[in-house]
């Protein structure tokens, strides 16, 4: 799926991972100064924080994307099976997401 260690342009951070149930579990990974989530990959889909304006866009063009169930109206969701997106433009996303995370 998403190899996040070979995305240049992120600073540091840590992978944690969340067990939802029996047999559901999920990976958030948080910028390792505050500890907050840019980016949390499920079993499906992929869930990373976005402006207002870019998610509407992507939510619009693209019809496996929609609005993020962890981030809400900052994030959106992706369904990783899907491959609408190219792998350069997701890496862009979660940079984004880093990057968003980390100024808040």
């Amino acid at each position: 799926m998403i190899d996040v260690a070979k995305i240049s342009g992120l600073g540091s951070f840590e992978k944690e991972t969340e067990k939802l149930d029996e047999y559901n579990s999920r990976d958030l990974y948080k910028v390792q100064t505050d500890g907050k989530a840019f980016l949390v990959v499920n079993k499906n889909t992929i869930e990373l924080r976005t402006d207002n304006k870019l998610g509407n866009l992507l939510t619009e063009k693209y019809e496996s994307v929609m609005q993020s169930r962890y981030f809400g109206r900052g994030g959106i969701e992706i369904v990783s099976s899907a491959d609408q997106l190219k792998p350069s433009e997701l890496d862009d996303l979660i940079r984004l997401s880093y990057n968003l995370t980390a100024k808040l």
